[in-house]
């Protein structure tokens, strides 16, 4: 067996069955593959539907619900091919999108491979992989460099996991999705563990599809304990990675009240390190990104924990914040 296609649902029939009819019209002729549902508690008809299917196709249903990364561990853990291509169920694959994507995973170093999506109803770009704001939360990224235009892989740190291929071999040696994380996050998380482990994430620039973005019910109710245990686990990684967004904040608060702002010299910084003119961010950069930080974690801590609530003055802008010394906050 070459290919298996893992696709979890929970309910959202109508879309599953548009998901398989594109996907099995776009496949290569004499692709061996196997095509594993994993239903994870459907009330929709979804489970009678399955009982109706045959080979390459096969069923697989959860006793109870169990989340998003757990039900994808399920799918793999009792799949037979060499790559593994986990598909959201609301996907409509579109004429060509595999290959391009299986070329990469083919790779040696590749970790995991995505692809661009368009949202199904405008047709505007969603996804071409993932940045990380002055927060520290992951978002969508929507264009693409004309270096991957031209070679047609885009190196990301990070990719949303509706729409992914990964050689078995390394998913086994990562370990899967974390199942701590609830139906968001353990994408991000699978991808830093494959960087950390020397592999490299790529989005195939030459494959797309259309995408019913976040129809699963219950899609976006954790996000929040998500993006905390996220942060919490990678913070040193995504500090880096939010230092664009923070040098920004940095920038457009320092322009808009310019004598108010606290720190002229950090407005510097950000001006430089956006220009590509620091070899690295320095420490006002550092502090301010630790800053940010600390406010999203304090107001985690009243939202999730019952904490106590945030100054004022936190809730008005992050960047009027008192910063730490320079030096305080190592990236």
């Amino acid at each position: 067996m070459q290919v298996s296609f893992i696709i979890p649902l929970y309910n959202c029939l109508t879309l599953t069955q548009e998901c398989l009819r594109t996907l099995q019209a776009t496949l290569p002729a004499g692709l061996a593959h196997e095509i594993i549902f994993v239903d994870d508690g459907s009330t929709d008809g979804t489970r009678e539907w399955l009982a109706t299917l045959s080979a390459p196709c096969r069923a697989i249903q959860n006793e109870r619900n169990l989340g998003f990364a757990a039900t994808c561990n399920r799918g793999a853990a009792e799949s037979h091919g060499g790559w593994l291509f986990f598909l959201n169920n609301d996907l409509v694959f579109l004429p060509g999108w595999f290959q391009p994507m299986l070329a990469l995973a083919r790779m040696p170093c590749a970790g995991l491979v995505g692809n661009v999506q368009l949202n199904a109803t405008t047709g505007a770009v969603d996804h071409t992989g993932l940045w990380f704001n002055r927060k520290g939360k992951p978002e969508h990224a929507t264009k693409k460099s004309w270096l991957a235009r031209l070679t047609g892989r885009q190196e990301v740190p990070a990719l949303t996991g509706a729409c992914f291929a990964i050689r078995k071999k390394n998913w086994q040696q990562l370990g899967g999705f974390d199942a701590g994380f609830v139906n968001g996050g353990e994408d991000v998380d699978l991808c830093f563990k494959a960087r950390a482990a020397g592999l490299r994430n790529y989005v195939a620039t030459r494959s797309v599809v259309r995408h019913h973005v976040s129809q699963s019910p219950g899609r976006k109710r954790r996000d929040e304990e998500n993006s905390r245990r996220l942060l919490l686990r990678w913070r040193p990684i995504i500090a880096k990675l939010s230092v664009r967004d923070v040098c920004h904040a940095c920038l457009e608060a320092a322009w808009e009240e310019p004598r108010n702002y606290p720190d002229q010299r950090l407005a510097r910084d950000a001006f430089l390190c956006l220009c590509g003119l620091l070899p690295r961010p320095t420490d006002r950069i550092a502090a301010a990104t630790g800053a940010a930080f600390e406010i999203e974690i304090r107001r985690w801590s009243h939202l999730l924990d019952n904490g106590p609530a945030p100054p004022k003055s936190e809730s008005l802008a992050w960047q009027m914040f008192p910063l730490p010394p320079a030096g305080t906050v190592v990236l």
